[in-house]
């Protein structure tokens, strides 16, 4: 998190001159206010500027046959085409047999394996889930919303857990797994969403060794950022299957990855990777709902791609696109709240969120002011379970999807909407 110090903290101010500096902001909120905006800064998607950097897979797949000989336009191959599944396995530093190439949403499948787990249990099952007395899930805060809000949906009880800069703490992690009906964890792993966090070998090593009271305890990997970098210095995703299956517990990971953010968001290719085990059992109840994946769709990627090395040359031409837009929220925080001591912000070196903690009990009002000013915001809270905060600070901030010039102007009116909401809040308190 940053917070340089270049500007007096607000705290610090005399009673008339927090009334000034509070006048002032309210001044320029309104003019604000006065310009019309109508921006979004809401959800993680990519600009259409990324997108056409993937505009030749409109003209492909050449030809309808893989390098096997196999006509993809016809039922079949229920673990999608083996050559895409040995790019994405060399990606993933797993075996090739260890993926599932789907459809084009990783959420589907994180969601399908939940309902399976629920419906019938795992292989180290003794029962099905939803024979348990309860389901309790470990989240790591703050997380992904809609990791929360799929449990939530099936009335799983949500546990959070501080989300440190090098993964899940592992000591609330491990008082949590002594309950048997804690079952499982989610865990973005690389640049994680929304604090950009990445979970160290050491953290990931001990998640995958530690005792746990329930048998058939799983780890969710979303490993949805693992190769969307905004430096050169790119962060290695820990290898939790290969740890996982050297302390013992070679069935604790499901991990899952797509190409949503790689080629189109819309109609990419989603990918499971786990033991051979649990490869098995997914298949095993996919059979019942599939004869076969959109294989022409894999093919397109596949001759898109070429290979690996194809993967990462093309996440490198998104850095390009991505890096000036979290230089210029960086920018906006810094000169306007740095020093001020009423928050703080994440630097991310990858991934699509910047991760805004402000003063105690202003979030809310910040989304609000934004709003009110044409800038669309996630809705505070919304990083935790059920969207409750207990110190309504954090703000998921997602600048990928709007142009350069519209993120400068957003951000530069989310530091305005912050500094009014904290006046205020000093203002109130010493009334």
């Amino acid at each position: 998190m940053t917070e340089q110090s270049t500007l007096a903290p607000l705290s610090s101010l005399s009673p008339a001159d927090l009334e000034t500096f509070l006048e002032s902001q309210r001044t320029a909120y309104t003019e604000l206010q006065g310009r019309g905006l109508k921006l979004d800064l809401t959800r993680g998607k990519p600009s259409a500027q990324q997108l056409d950097l993937s505009d030749a897979l409109l003209d492909l797949p050449q030809g309808y046959r893989d390098a096997d000989g196999t006509d993809v336009r016809n039922y079949g191959l229920l673990a999608g085409l083996p050559e895409l599944r040995a790019i994405f396995a060399d990606l993933l530093w797993v075996e090739p047999s260890q993926v599932v190439a789907g459809g084009n949403s990783s959420l589907t499948m994180m969601h399908d394996c939940l309902v399976q787990l629920l419906l019938h249990g795992a292989p180290d099952s003794p029962r099905p889930w939803s024979q348990e007395e309860s389901v309790k899930f470990i989240c790591p805060v703050p997380g992904y919303d809609r990791h929360f809000t799929m449990l939530a949906s099936f009335g799983i009880e949500m546990l959070p857990v501080p989300m440190n800069p090098d993964g899940p703490d592992v000591d609330a992690v491990r008082e949590l797994v002594k309950d048997p009906a804690v079952k499982g964890i989610w865990v973005v792993p690389t640049y994680a969403n929304p604090s950009g966090s990445i979970c160290s070998q050491e953290v990931a090593s001990a998640l995958a060794s530690m005792e746990t009271a329930a048998p058939d305890f799983r780890i969710f990997w979303d490993n949805a950022y693992a190769f969307h970098h905004l430096t050169e210095d790119e962060a290695k995703s820990a290898d939790i299957i290969t740890l996982a299956s050297g302390s013992g517990h070679p069935d604790r990971p499901l991990m899952f990855a797509s190409t949503s953010k790689i080629t189109f968001a819309g109609s990419g290719v989603a990918f499971f990777a786990a033991s051979k085990n649990n490869v098995d059992w997914y298949l095993s109840h996919l059979q019942f709902a599939s004869i076969g994946p959109d294989k022409v769709n894999q093919l397109r990627h596949v001759q898109f791609f070429g290979s690996a090395q194809g993967v990462r040359d093309h996440m490198a031409r998104h850095r390009t696109i991505l890096a000036p837009k979290f230089a210029a929220v960086e920018q906006a925080l810094s000169s306007a709240l740095a020093g001020r001591e009423v928050a703080q912000w994440s630097q991310p070196q990858g991934g699509y969120f910047v991760n805004l903690d402000v003063m105690d009990g202003t979030a809310s009002r910040v989304v609000e002011l934004a709003k009110g000013a044409g800038i669309a915001l996630t809705p505070a809270g919304a990083s935790f379970p059920l969207g409750e905060d207990p110190r309504d600070r954090n703000i998921r901030l997602a600048p990928t999807f709007p142009v350069l010039s519209e993120v400068e102007t957003a951000m530069a009116g989310v530091a305005t909407c912050v500094l009014l909401a904290a006046a205020e809040k000093l203002a109130t308190q010493r009334d």
